[in-house]
């Protein structure tokens, strides 16, 4: 999930900013994307539990690396304040039906997929002939409100790239949502990981952050992004079709 794997490059390490309470998250997948938010999140004093298809005891080296509890898919969500999917986009139907039954009061839904249909998802009608947004798509199999962010973003720079607020340097990442208080708690989030944020606007506008768009895989500040997300067309690329 994510942008494509880029090479490498020393950290620049400064303290870790502290920005929301911390909260219990739960993370649903735990490839280059969740892994890497696990060990940021954790590093950042949160809770956090991480599930992923082939069972917790393969989890094992990531939970004595960061601290977070592997579990089930079926308990990942379990008193969860924010769940987190990260998995290919093909298999999120085949999540529980009860997986979002347990979390936690007012949680947050935050989905960082994209639509792969030549590379891995296969062809999704809903997506390619109703022109759902790939995150409304996902929002209906799961039947809770999304908020999509990290979609485009390199999961190296998740470790890599964080800098302190005003940092000129410091990269921006698009966030999209319907629901105001679940995006700012995601906005929040992102900012105390190290990153700027620009509000893309409601789900059915976040096509404009979806793969081959201009904003997808961008490495630049505020304005760079805002600027990207208003050039973004609304036609589907011709390599993202099934």
């Amino acid at each position: 999930m994510g942008a494509p794997s880029r090479p490498r490059t020393e950290p620049r390490h400064w303290p870790e900013k502290h920005g929301a309470h911390p909260m219990k998250i739960g993370i649903i997948g735990a490839g280059n994307i969740g892994g890497n938010l696990t060990r940021r999140l954790t590093a950042l004093g949160h809770q956090v539990t991480v599930a992923n298809s082939r069972g917790p005891e393969t989890l094992a080296d990531l939970a004595a690396e960061t601290g977070a509890t592997p579990v089930p898919v079926g308990e990942a969500a379990a008193g969860a304040e924010l769940v987190v999917v990260t998995i290919p986009l093909k298999n999120v139907p085949a999540l529980p039906d009860d997986l979002l039954a347990g979390a936690a009061d007012g949680f947050v839904l935050l989905d960082t997929n994209n639509y792969y249909p030549r590379e891995r998802d296969g062809r999704i009608a809903a997506i390619e002939d109703e022109g759902l947004t790939e995150s409304r798509w996902v929002e209906r199999q799961l039947g809770h409100p999304v908020v999509k962010a990290f979609n485009g973003t390199y999961a190296q720079d998740i470790l890599d790239a964080p800098r302190p607020a005003g940092d000129p340097e410091r990269i921006a990442l698009p966030v999209a949502g319907d629901d105001p208080a679940a995006k700012q708690v995601v906005r929040e989030l992102i900012d105390a990981l190290g990153f700027d944020t620009v509000d893309a606007g409601g789900i059915d506008d976040s096509w404009r952050q979806q793969p081959e768009t201009p904003v997808y895989g961008l490495r630049a500040g505020v304005e760079g992004v805002t600027e990207a997300l208003a050039a973004a067309s609304p036609e589907r690329p011709a390599n993202f079709r099934g």
